[in-house]
């Protein structure tokens, strides 16, 4: 890690601290530093203490957890499949946690808690699926993308299926699809989070790993990693991130897309430090865009998901032009 990035890395730490504490302070009623403090520490019931014991605080870890674990999870996935377009949704991710969220709404409407389960379920069967396609017909970098396309499309179809044949599925599902942290209880939020704590420190170890297949496949290979089973495990470590995190946030967008794409700005493409900054950087995205969704139009909240939708549209349009022969320009 380069002395001169450090500060740039230090800098995304201290943003990342004042999302999380404006999160925790500001909303519909407002919490000062002092009555924060006393919730922490003094363990006083008062009105105060229950919300940010209770509301805020959950709500500001949970963004801070499926941020984090989006932006690592595409920048795993940009590096494997050398593509700068890509994000966990092309690996079948949203898709698969869809169509088990409308099955479990469909058949099983009274499953409550289990339903966070159940999408992460779906989402690892749909990468699981991507994952063997691609084994089975080459393991190319391109065949994921084109295996992750049909699967999607397909999956998606059968969400659309659901949907129209259940009707009430659809209603049950929205706030799934939408995304957001409105009601994110903690029997959901800590066992994705230990799964997202445990895939970000598997992946920072095996950053330079992923420096190497950034060198090309044939350097690679030439240099003893054995680039096959290194691809599908870093895959299989973004699908977990991306997964645990859809499972309680829902389908948020663009986030493994943005995140990525601003760290290389700053850190440079070197994974040892380019993956803590996108966790840092993704965590504070996400909980900066809850915390505006919350405020601008008040006392109505706006789900984050449309939120960062229309972030990331413009963003990805962006990338689109400035693409020339194939390749993305810097």
């Amino acid at each position: 890690m380069g002395t001169d990035k450090r500060p740039a890395l230090a800098l995304a730490g201290l943003a990342c601290l004042a999302a999380a504490l404006l999160s925790v302070c500001l909303g519909a009623a407002k919490i000062s530093p002092a009555e924060l403090l006393a919730a922490l520490f003094s363990g006083g019931q008062t009105p105060a203490a229950g919300i940010v014991r209770y509301v805020r605080l959950p709500r500001t870890a949970a963004c801070l957890a499926a941020g984090a674990a989006l932006a690592v999870s595409g920048a795993i996935i940009q590096s494997v499949l050398a593509n700068p377009l890509a994000s966990p949704n092309i690996i079948g991710v949203n898709a698969g946690a869809g169509l088990m969220v409308g099955l479990c709404c469909a058949f099983l409407p009274t499953m409550g808690r289990g339903l966070s389960g159940a999408a992460f379920l779906g989402a690892m069967a749909a990468v699981l699926l991507v994952l063997g396609i691609a084994r089975r017909i080459g393991a190319s970098r391109m065949t994921v993308i084109l295996a992750g396309v049909a699967v999607n499309a397909f999956l998606n179809a059968g969400t659309d299926a659901v949907v129209t044949l259940f009707p009430d599925a659809g209603i049950g599902s929205a706030d799934f699809r939408v995304g957001g942290f409105s009601a994110v209880p903690t029997g959901r939020l800590w066992p994705a989070a230990l799964l997202i704590l445990m895939g970000v420190a598997l992946s920072l170890t095996l950053a330079n790993e992923l420096d190497l297949l950034a060198l090309g496949e044939e350097t690679a290979h030439g240099l003893g990693l054995s680039v096959r089973r290194m691809q599908f495990l870093l895959l299989g470590i973004a699908a977990v991130l991306a997964g645990a995190a859809v499972s309680f946030a829902g389908q948020l967008g663009f986030v493994g897309l943005i995140v990525p794409h601003l760290a290389r700005r700053l850190v440079g493409g070197g994974n040892g430090i380019l993956l803590p900054m996108c966790a840092l950087s993704g965590a504070t995205l996400v909980t900066f865009c809850d915390l505006a969704a919350r405020l601008l139009f008040a006392p109505y909240e706006l789900p984050v998901g449309i939120l960062l939708s229309l972030i990331g549209g413009p963003f990805f349009l962006m990338l689109l032009v400035r693409q020339r022969g194939g390749r993305l320009h810097d």
